[in-house]
């Protein structure tokens, strides 16, 4: 058995909310940043349903002046069997 790290993907989405609120920014300013039409991809990663793309996890923690590693939830309690 192998430990396969895993994103929460709810625990990072409220972490991103968390962030943001804590530099100060809203919504709207994250659209405008990435360019999106709609926030409907922001109020996603913070539900937790999508997750930012690399490039734009890139961005998000320069904009939130943390690390990568500071965004991400990650859960290492799921263990995979690897076939050889």
């Amino acid at each position: 058995m192998f430990m396969m790290p895993t994103i929460d993907m709810v625990a990072t989405g409220k972490n991103i909310e968390r962030l943001r609120k804590a530099a100060g920014l809203s919504v709207r300013d994250l659209q405008d940043v990435f360019g999106f039409a709609t926030p409907q991809a922001i109020y996603k990663w913070q539900r937790g349903t999508a997750m930012p793309t690399i490039d734009n996890l890139v961005v998000l923690a320069a904009l939130l002046q943390v690390k990568i590693d500071d965004i991400l939830v990650v859960d290492a309690a799921i263990q995979v069997q690897i076939s050889a």
